[in-house]
């Protein structure tokens, strides 16, 4: 007898008996929800292919990452008379005869012949080529499964990626979604999602791409060693960082010794090397409080004023223009002012942000004179106050983020209300606002757009009142998620020499930080204080995690993102030529300063063109918002500039410098010992000292072997004694 079946049993049984592709072309396709995810997956609509600005590729263009669907389907469909597709018989279609390179193709092979994706696109041109059929759902969200995973070195982790629709279905699109870790060096990824761990530790990010939606699955890798034995915490950020390194398993270096914190914390916060009074009164003082009190000598000096006015300054494209100096110097006036005073972040962004008048009578102005249109104002701000990158939003949604050209002009509505009148010097205007209704237009849709924060409601905004303003009070609201933590993370990365996100104005949900805790933790802080720069600094140099040897131990060698040890940074140009005048006893002169004027005090960009050594070593010339321009990197140009340059060996051999001092006095021990001291902040070891005192007693002769005069042979050893040291890593770099 035979089993009965019912007639809808017998249909659901012949459909899942189907092959794929005969049972996908049961179900009407979309050109938006099937067809576009398969040209994203085979990258031929990335900028380096049929997405590339202006004109595509070969005379065929697609929308980057495929943000235009209706563009790109009426570019496969209808241009060219139709010619890429082929309905009577579509596996004739140019469309998939290219990206199988059945027909020869530039880009080679995309697709396989017969592969899932080939059957898509060969059913969905089959059934009449639809955009969008009646009732087809749109994605509301994107999810991937584990969201979060706790993985071994060398493990493996599959990843499912699911789109939820507006119907209410949902569906595995693991196969055409686009997958990029953030720490290659940490874990790479397949693009079937295939997650593969390498042999560092710490924490790692997978990011999801669909349909303009993105998702990121978060990764810790612990490194598994004992962690007994913690430093003693001083603050919330020890309590944190610690706590990720105990539940890593990383165990942190010891705390550094006095002498490489009183080099290392003078660098970070004054921007220069301590005097050798300095040193010598530090290591003699017993008080088990003489690095708090350091660092408030410290904040408190002239010296961080001007370092972090110079940070600024180049962040803020603080320019010298063709006529005049007036508005440069003025502007880091304002700054540096600002800065030594103490006023609250948020009160200081607030005075840039709504400048109005002339540069010299209200300084902040002079920032409007060098971004001047107001895409450049937002991509700037975005940038450096809120740690987010607008740029790509202004043509096509941000391919990492959920900002959209919606969100971009949304934002670029606040600046359009500036007004500008000329004045007597070439380049400089006056800003005033402009009364009237704030709106900018999206170039593209033609669209008036009012203000909106990022993520927040349209405003609508008197005439009368100046948007930004408003912007301002947006931006500084204790509630504002990018504010102070875009300032925090910043401020970490000057410390660490790494950011907590990476790049520090980077911030987004594909990016995450490697310790969310923490960032959270020093935002609200910095808020809770009212936005007190001196404050935040304070926590950071304070806690122990700040002050851990940069020495490796048995176990931590390989981190780089924990600080489980202190990163060695190079110092930068400013800082470098300030410190080998202070080592050498010289000086260098910059027009239009009073003698004596350091390098780090240095108002604005022209003093890059008239010193070679501040080009050479990467000091920037403000022509970004981006860290980034600042060269942080060693090269062999800064190498041979040490060793052989003209101005160098000037600075050493100066008449009444160090080496000249030294020559003349007679105690080697104490000369040696003084130089180190000057340099390192630290004595010489017992084998540094043989060795230098061998070669300062060593016979000296010219090169025609006759006697030279025993003081010149004198000094020129202390030169090169001198010149040794200014081209060891340890002088070198704050460690």
């Amino acid at each position: 007898m035979r089993h009965p079946l019912s007639i809808a049993a017998l249909f659901i049984l012949f459909f899942t008996c189907l092959p794929s592709g005969m049972a996908e072309e049961a179900r009407p396709l979309s050109f938006i929800n099937d067809v576009a995810p398969i040209l994203t997956k085979a990258s031929c609509n990335s900028g380096a292919c049929h997405a590339k600005a202006g004109t595509g590729q070969n005379g065929f263009r697609l929308s980057l990452f495929g943000f235009e669907p209706q563009e790109d389907f009426e570019h496969i469909v209808k241009e060219a008379r139709g010619r890429r597709i082929f309905p009577a018989a579509p596996e004739r279609s140019l469309l998939l005869l290219k990206a199988t390179n059945a027909t020869p193709h530039g880009g080679g092979k995309k697709i396989e012949h017969g592969s899932e994706s080939y059957q898509t696109l060969t059913n969905w041109i089959s059934q009449g080529l639809a955009y969008r059929p009646k009732d087809d759902p749109a994605i509301t969200s994107l999810a991937v499964e584990p969201a979060r995973g706790k993985l071994a070195v060398k493990a493996e982790q599959q990843l499912k990626v699911t789109a939820t629709f507006s119907n209410g279905t949902t569906r595995d699109v693991t196969r055409l979604a686009l997958f990029e870790s953030n720490d290659k060096n940490m874990a790479e990824v397949s693009q079937t999602g295939l997650v593969k761990i390498s042999d560092i530790p710490g924490n790692v990010a997978v990011m999801i791409r669909y349909q303009g939606l993105v998702s990121t699955y978060n990764a810790s890798v612990p490194l598994g060693a004992p962690v007994k034995h913690l430093p003693k915490s001083q603050n919330f950020v020890d309590d944190l960082v610690f706590a990720n390194l105990r539940r890593l398993g990383i165990p942190p270096s010891d705390v550094c010794d006095d002498s490489t914190f009183l080099r290392r914390v003078s660098i970070d916060i004054a921007g220069h090397p301590p005097t050798l009074e300095e040193t010598r009164a530090f290591l003699a003082d017993p008080s088990p409080q003489k690095r708090q009190t350091l660092i408030e000598s410290l904040l408190n000096s002239p010296g961080h004023a001007d370092y972090f006015a110079n940070k600024w300054a180049a962040l803020l494209r603080n320019k010298r223009l063709d006529k005049g100096t007036p508005a440069s110097f003025a502007f880091h006036s304002w700054l540096r002012d600002g800065l030594l005073a103490n006023r609250p972040y948020d009160q200081m962004v607030r005075e840039l942000l709504a400048a109005t008048g002339a540069p010299v009578s209200n300084p902040p102005v002079a920032w409007y004179n060098q971004v001047k249109t107001p895409e450049q104002q937002l991509e700037d701000v975005a940038q450096l106050f809120l740690g987010v990158r607008m740029n790509c939003a202004q043509c096509h949604h941000h391919p990492f983020e959920r900002w959209s050209q919606q969100d971009y002009y949304g934002l670029s509505a606040f600046f359009t209300q500036i007004g500008r009148r000329p004045t007597a010097i070439a380049g400089q205007s006056v800003i005033f606002h402009k009364r009237g209704i704030a709106a900018a237009e999206n170039k593209k849709t033609k669209e008036s757009i009012k203000p909106a924060g990022l993520g927040g409601p349209t405003l609508e905004i008197p005439p009368d009142d100046d948007p930004r303003l408003v912007l301002a009070d947006w931006m500084s609201a204790k509630t504002n998620p990018f504010f102070a933590k875009s300032l925090a993370n910043r401020y970490w990365k000057h410390f660490f020499n790494r950011g907590l996100v990476e790049p520090e104005d980077d911030i987004r949900d594909s990016n995450p930080p490697s310790n969310p805790e923490l960032l959270d933790a020093l935002a609200k802080h910095f808020t809770d204080s009212g936005y007190n720069l001196k404050e935040l600094i304070r926590a950071i140099t304070h806690s122990t995690s700040y002050q851990l040897s940069s020495v490796p131990n048995a176990h931590n060698a390989g981190d780089r993102q924990n600080f489980s040890h202190y990163y060695p940074k190079r110092l930068n140009a400013e800082v470098l030529l300030d410190a080998v005048d202070q080592l050498t006893g010289a000086t260098t002169d910059f027009a239009d300063l009073p003698a004596g004027t350091r390098a780090i005090a240095l108002p604005d960009n022209s003093y890059n063109k008239a010193s070679y050594f501040l080009t050479v070593f990467g000091r920037p010339e403000g022509d970004s918002v981006c860290e980034c321009e600042r060269v942080q990197s060693s090269n062999l140009s800064q190498s041979l500039h040490l060793m052989n340059a003209a101005e160098v060996k000037t600075k050493l051999s100066k008449a009444e410098g160090r080496a000249a001092l030294f020559a003349k006095a007679t105690d080697d021990t104490q000369n040696l010992r003084e130089l180190y001291e000057a340099a390192f902040c630290r004595a010489p070891q017992h084998k540094e000292l043989q060795t230098a005192l061998a070669y300062l007693n060593k016979p000296a002769k010219a090169p025609d072997q006759k006697a030279v005069n025993p003081a010149e042979a004198r000094k020129n050893s202390y030169e090169d004694l001198l010149w040794a040291v200014i081209n060891t890593k340890e002088f070198l770099y704050n460690h």
